[in-house]
């Protein structure tokens, strides 16, 4: 029984289960964001748009059963609009990456005195070497 907590301990600790339980708790926290942005100010913008029209109360009734596609509908937008914002989340992160990628791989730029105190550097090393 030590033998597999030791294994479940060092299983737990490392760096990949670490990132993923990160992950997990942003993304409910970033799924909370997104919810309230779709459940208070998209659905009434699509309401106005639509002459106030609810869709999550559209109900179907056949023979004493309801159907209630407006919640079906609601999801499907409610989706739709989630997979948009972590798109956006993640083209974002992207250019960031791709703009400190850049900024790295630029190479700085030389003062002309430096580049002239390299030459003659250059020269007296030369000049030494032929010297001896």
């Amino acid at each position: 029984m030590k033998k597999f907590w030791e294994e479940f301990k060092t299983f737990a600790m490392k760096g990949n289960v670490l990132d993923l339980a990160v992950a997990v708790v942003i993304g409910t926290a970033f799924s909370a964001i997104v919810n309230s942005l779709v459940g208070n100010i998209i659905t009434p913008l699509v309401g106005i748009l639509f002459n106030g029209i609810d869709f999550s109360n559209a109900v179907w009734t056949i023979r004493g059963v309801a159907i209630q596609y407006g919640i079906f509908i609601q999801s499907v937008f409610d989706f739709f609009v989630i997979a948009l914002s972590i798109f956006i989340f993640i083209r974002v992160l992207e250019k960031f990456r791709h703009k400190k990628k850049e900024e790295e791989t630029e190479e700085p730029k030389v003062d002309p005195k430096e580049k002239l105190l390299v030459e003659i550097r250059d020269i007296l090393r030369e000049q030494n070497e032929n010297n001896k």
